[in-house]
């Protein structure tokens, strides 16, 4: 009898858990979309700028914008045998683009370094007051859309630039909801995650 008890409740908890995972991956995933946009953005991430130029490139050749923005976080990738070098994840990412479709003079690279959302999106800003620009289409992972969101919301407010959210459904660079916990890189992403949004809501 004891047992049994021990057994529903390790069963119950597994159920309980596996649930709340899913839960918790599911809440950081939201869009906001715009159907055309000045420019897509594609922002910066090394470990996962595949399915983000992928998700880019479909959109440009769907008519949602005519130009891609990349920001670039200065990281270097592997080596490459072509180049002889280890170059930035953004020029693979640049490289990507073009190997899907995407015409190079329609893509544009940001020249300056940023790290963390916050100073891209402050970049960003920047950019889209100079070049008049009145709408972006932010382009990133589906577990740190809600945090991009929010932090180019509020650093946009007031400027009249309409901010879209959009990213690739997770399975492929980005681990799926119910499974994250499997994965070494799904810990990093999700409950990671929500240790930097609550620091984002601090301190921004």
């Amino acid at each position: 009898m004891k047992r049994s008890r021990a057994a529903i409740k390790v069963v119950t908890l597994m159920i309980a858990w596996v649930v709340l995972a899913w839960a918790a991956a599911r809440a950081l995933i939201v869009r906001k979309e715009i159907n055309r946009a000045d420019s897509i953005v594609v922002l910066a991430g090394s470990s996962s700028y595949q399915e983000r130029v992928r998700h880019a490139a479909e959109m440009f050749k769907a008519g949602r914008a005519s130009k891609i923005i990349l920001t670039n976080d200065h990281h270097r990738g592997g080596w490459s045998q072509q180049k002889q070098t280890n170059p930035l994840f953004v020029e693979f990412a640049n490289d990507e683009l073009q190997n899907l479709g995407v015409p190079p003079e329609q893509i544009e690279i940001l020249s300056t370094s940023t790290q963390g959302t916050y100073n891209e999106a402050m970049l960003l800003r920047d950019y889209a007051k100079t070049k008049r620009l009145k709408s972006l289409l932010i382009v990133t992972s589906a577990y740190h859309s809600r945090r991009a969101l929010w932090t180019f919301a509020r650093v946009f407010e007031g400027t009249g630039v309409d901010i879209g959210i959009e990213s690739p459904d997770p399975g492929e660079q980005t681990p799926y909801p119910a499974t994250w916990w499997f994965h070494l890189h799904g810990w990093q992403m999700v409950p990671m995650e929500y240790v930097k949004l609550a620091y984002y809501h601090i301190h921004y």
